[in-house]
């Protein structure tokens, strides 16, 4: 019982709302299912070729992960598509496979045409992955078109079973996420006062203790972001003024403020332990003494810091009830969401569409891919023709690219390693074989959103699984395997450097151009007659093309980037964040209140426009900049709302830290 819920805590620790746990057992049980139809179909009607069970799994997989679509209609919908399209294009392979020459001419042109049409949005993304793992089954396995109902039959199973699978098995339920989400942010603002409770038992925080208390509190922005997404919003993307919906979203927007701000204070000056125990218990009223104190001393730091944690523990109760009377009610007072209306917007055909110049980089990097693979294995090519293709997906800019790259190789490397052991320990015990299958599939599809290195490495050991049940298990075909992974990762990698390349500083500067951007519209409506919720919206969109920067940003810190200084990187970063931060802080009082009897701080705005306006032209410049000044703000924060003026003032302050 008790092992039940510690792995239950480290779920929702990890895993909020469970979505990572609902996706892995979403793709393992189709797996499974589908393959149990299929045996049993072999079994009692007619047997099935091998192609109908290895194409079964595969559409099993891509069923699972890749259709996306908001509505199980359009769900099904996709996924018939993808049937269709299927058994079209292994019959085309099929045929064509007579000429080597021309069936490895019409893959590339299959490959330019899915990886272009990704650009027509979720489903046709969804539709050429159905596609691109069929047609190369068909080129593999040959199957006579005497076969083709067979593997036809094996496609449409996948699919239904996908759609069982997705509707009533583990369905979607955005008010049950929301709860879970919602709890998990509480209970990472309490783990947050733990951890700082912990630190300051000893009257002093050290900066091991402060990065640590910054990594939770970036686990707490994940939670938040989580719980936001599962918020209805309208046809705009925003939540309605004034309604259960947006008192949900002030609610997680203010306790996570208040986290930020308690960190932040935590390190100019240390709360004593009694008083972060208090929070922790509730006892506000041993904090307001504390602040009553702290003022009569004179001691500025100490009285901010306590006013942070009285605010988080004001925002947690807030937060509490919001929680409590969603499990009574199931958010009744919130209507679910209007699905967005489909439009399909065409690619230019021209170079000067992104969309135009990654399908021509995915398509020479297989065809090169293929030639190499060929001449390696007339056999295993496609190996690396699938790494070649697939470390393009989910990347902005050829860092991102040669990362992913290199994470695929190395968990082949790791997974062949322990695939062999595995496999030399199963011998003999299919059962076991079989056991250990499953539970890879199900964490190689758990951890893919954390890690495309820890998803290869647990497919990796299926396969090796596999071979070792079937008698195909040699040394020499892994290393055929390595060799071919290792021929499609430096394919992808050199043409992502040399072939239309997307630079990581390209990324950055449309990532910092965005960043300016909702600064510069969060000062405005700050300035203007907005409402209070839409300038929340407004920060919650800066905080989000920070992440976005820092995401861009990354790469430039990898080992193998030409860097001569990377604490610039992490400096520049470390601005952009307070920015955003006092921004943030700066937003909130807004919302609440719009006096201004001086007209001071809307002098301090339209200053901050000037430095803003005069920035923005240099884009990324300011990470690689080399400067003196200090990372921190070195001022306090009055959390009161007569604090407006230091906000807007602490951004100015960062902005022009960025060029000193």
């Amino acid at each position: 019982m008790q092992l039940g819920h510690q792995l239950r805590d480290w779920l929702v620790a990890n895993d909020p709302a469970f979505s990572r746990l609902r996706q892995a057992s979403r793709v393992t049980l189709t797996i499974a299912f589908s393959f149990t139809i299929l045996f049993a179909i072999h079994l009692a009607i007619v047997p099935l070729p091998t192609i109908a069970y290895a194409l079964g799994i595969l559409l099993s997989i891509q069923a699972g992960l890749t259709v996306r679509d908001n509505l199980p209609s359009e769900q099904l919908v996709t996924r018939l598509i993808g049937c269709l399209v299927s058994i079209l294009v292994v019959s085309l392979a099929a045929v064509l496979e007579r000429d080597r020459y021309f069936t490895d001419f019409a893959f590339l042109m299959l490959i330019f045409a899915i990886s272009w049409a990704r650009a027509l949005g979720v489903r046709w993304n969804a539709v050429g992955m159905f596609a691109f793992m069929s047609y190369f089954m068909g080129a593999y396995f040959r199957p006579p078109l005497a076969e083709m109902p067979l593997v036809a039959l094996a496609s449409v199973v996948s699919a239904l079973v996908a759609q069982g699978v997705r509707v009533f098995l583990l369905p979607d339920n955005w008010r049950r996420d929301l709860l879970r989400a919602l709890e998990s942010v509480r209970g990472r603002i309490n783990q947050i006062l733990v951890e700082l409770a912990a630190s300051v038992a000893d009257g002093q925080l050290s900066e091991q203790e402060g990065h640590a208390l910054t990594q939770s509190e970036e686990r707490l922005k994940d939670a938040v972001l989580m719980a936001e997404s599962f918020i209805p919003k309208s046809a705009d993307g925003t939540p309605t003024i004034d309604t259960p919906a947006s008192e949900v979203t002030m609610r997680l927007f203010d306790v996570h403020l208040a986290a930020e701000s308690v960190i932040m204070l935590s390190q100019q000056s240390v709360p004593p332990f009694a008083m972060v125990h208090a929070i922790i218990d509730g006892d506000e009223a041993l904090v307001a003494s504390a602040i009553d104190a702290s003022k009569a001393a004179g001691n500025k730091s100490r009285e901010e810091t306590a006013r942070a944690l009285l605010w988080l523990s004001q925002a947690r109760d807030a937060l509490a009830d919001s929680i409590e009377r969603g499990r009574r009610t199931g958010f009744e007072g919130i209507a679910s969401p209007d699905p967005a209306p489909t439009i399909l917007k065409w690619p230019k055909p021209s170079l000067s569409d992104p969309a135009m110049r990654v399908a021509l980089q995915i398509t020479i990097a297989t065809g090169i891919a293929m030639v190499c693979g060929l001449m390696l294995s007339r056999e295993r090519w496609f190996w690396s023709v699938l790494t070649a293709f697939l470390v393009f997906n989910n990347t902005n800019s050829r860092g991102d690219t040669a990362i992913r790259a290199l994470q695929r190789s190395i968990g082949t490397v790791l997974g062949i390693a322990i695939g062999m052991l595995l496999a030399a320990v199963c011998a003999g015990h299919p059962g076991v074989a079989v056991g250990l299958s499953v539970v890879s599939i199900f964490l190689g599809f758990y951890f893919l959103q954390v890690s495309y290195g820890a998803m290869t490495f647990f497919i990796t050991i299926v396969l090796c699984l596999i071979y070792g049940m079937t008698g195909a298990l040699t040394f020499d075909l892994l290393s055929l395997r390595i060799g071919e992974t290792i021929i499609g990762a430096t394919a992808g990698t050199l043409v992502a450097f040399f072939v239309f390349p997307s630079k990581t500083r390209g990324a950055l500067d449309a990532a910092m151009a965005k960043w300016y951007d909702a600064l510069l519209k969060l000062l405005k409506a700050a300035s203007g007659d907005c409402e209070g919720m839409e300038v929340i919206k407004l920060s919650q969109a800066l905080d989000a093309a920070y992440r976005d920067v820092a995401t861009a940003a990354k790469p430039l810190g990898a080992s193998w980037y030409l860097v001569r200084r990377p604490g610039h990187i992490r400096q520049t970063l470390a601005i952009l964040m307070a920015c955003t931060y006092w921004a943030r802080v700066f937003a909130r009082n807004v919302a609440f209140s719009r006096e201004d009897p001086d007209g001071a701080i809307r002098a301090d705005i339209e200053a901050d426009i000037k430095r803003l306006e005069a920035v923005a032209p240099r884009k990324g410049d300011c990470f690689f900049v080399a400067r003196k000044t200090p990372r921190t703000a070195g001022q306090h924060l009055p959390l009161s709302r007569q604090g407006k003026r230091l906000g807007i003032e602490m951004v100015g302050s960062m902005l022009d830290r960025l060029y000193p």
